[in-house]
């Protein structure tokens, strides 16, 4: 096992890997006490059945630069292979701002050819590689040197693997028409917006039981302060206050130290210092906002008029379709989604792109009476009606 602890000889690896169509890579990372993932181990394999063309790059070496590797993911000529790669991903946007060009995601690529919804690797490495994988080292701190030999071999095995995974998945999509399908679903993944987080935006995420503008602004503002304060530091956003907090804190909108100190569900930490300042600063934002800027929650589900009998027909036929085409009901649309079609809404992801052509275009003409299902034995058979 080779392990890179230099940009020259990360450099001589990519120069090499760029010769390939293709290069696997995986990260390990930490993330239970930083805001941002702390990447700590690459790994990264060429084409090949054993760990030869396999290396282990470590980031964390003193003076390695990663240029070499992102010179790599901007190589257009090789595809990028990873499974499950957001926050893979992740990592290297927050870093570089680069994103793995052209990426190929062997979860994405999996759920399309049948695998079912959000597939492990351990799964595919059994079912298509037909091995088995040792986790015993998945939990371990990565940040900690000298690696282990088992850390080594648990971390290598996450790219020789894939290797495999990878051509047997672009075979499947390539023999069935729908790589197209794949690189529609990694368009959120290679978007910048999947990864930056907005502290204005933070509010939509927390999950409260009140609606009322009042209410949600100073959700808002403890929400935009907390998301801030993390980032700045670097720490996880719970480590400043949880969600539970934050709602308690909207409840009860305490204007003193002595009113923050009352809270029953406040960390001791935030009860004072900045973050208690900061607290009382957003709850005296939310306070005072002017009606117009008042968060307004999306509500246009709220009240729809679902056809039941329709939605219970719009169920058949995905069950229908999706086992004809192999791919998991939930992928296509769960079931919020059919209640919103039958009930005239038609900005669903079930209705564009792919899912269109499995299923939203004859679900459309299910809602317009074009179509009736009937049975045909065990199955449910489409009939077209004048």
């Amino acid at each position: 096992m080779r392990t890179l602890t230099t940009t020259a000889e990360l450099a001589a690896f990519c120069a090499e890997a760029s010769q390939h169509d293709y290069v696997t890579v995986d990260t390990e990372f930490l993330r239970e006490r930083t805001y941002y993932s702390k990447l700590c181990l690459i790994q990264l394999a060429m084409p090949g059945d054993d760990d030869s063309t396999a290396v282990l790059v470590d980031p964390l070496a003193e003076g390695i630069s990663l240029e070499p590797l992102y010179d790599l993911f901007r190589d257009t000529s090789v595809v990028k292979v990873f499974h499950a790669a957001r926050q893979d991903l992740e990592i290297f946007y927050v870093d570089a701002e680069v994103f793995p060009t052209p990426l190929f995601d062997t979860q994405v690529a999996a759920m399309v050819c049948g695998f079912g919804e959000q597939v492990g690797y351990e799964t595919l490495v059994r079912r298509i590689a037909k091995k088995s994988l040792d986790k015993t080292s998945r939990f371990t701190d990565w940040s900690r040197r000298p690696l282990t030999d088992a850390q080594k071999h648990y971390a290598l095995a996450d790219v020789t693997h894939l290797r495999e995974i990878y051509e047997y998945l672009a075979r499947k999509l390539e023999d069935s028409g729908r790589s197209r399908w794949v690189q529609e679903e990694l368009t959120v993944l290679t978007s910048p917006d999947t990864y930056v987080v907005v502290p204005e935006d933070a509010w939509r995420r927390v999950k409260t039981r009140t609606n009322s503008p009042r209410f949600l602004a100073v959700v808002r503002e403890l929400a935009a302060f907390r998301e801030r304060f993390a980032q700045e530091r670097n720490i996880p956003r719970n480590r400043v206050f949880k969600d539970d907090a934050l709602v308690e804190l909207a409840s009860n909108k305490p204007k003193t130290p002595e009113e923050l100190g009352r809270s029953r569900l406040l960390l001791r930490e935030a009860r004072r210092g900045d973050i208690a300042e900061g607290i009382l600063a957003a709850v005296d934002r939310g306070l005072n906002c002017v009606q117009s800027d008042m968060p307004k929650p999306d509500r246009s589900r709220d009240k729809l008029q679902v056809n039941p009998a329709l939605a219970d027909l719009l169920r058949v036929l995905l069950k229908a379709k999706t086992e004809s085409a192999g791919v998991a009901a939930k992928l296509i649309a769960p079931a919020a989604d059919l209640d919103a079609i039958a009930a005239g809404i038609r900005d669903v992801a079930a209705l564009h792109g792919w899912r269109k052509e499995v299923f939203g275009d004859d679900a459309l003409r299910l809602c317009d009476g074009k179509i009736a299902l009937a049975a045909d034995g065990s199955d449910v058979r489409i009939v077209a009606l004048d």
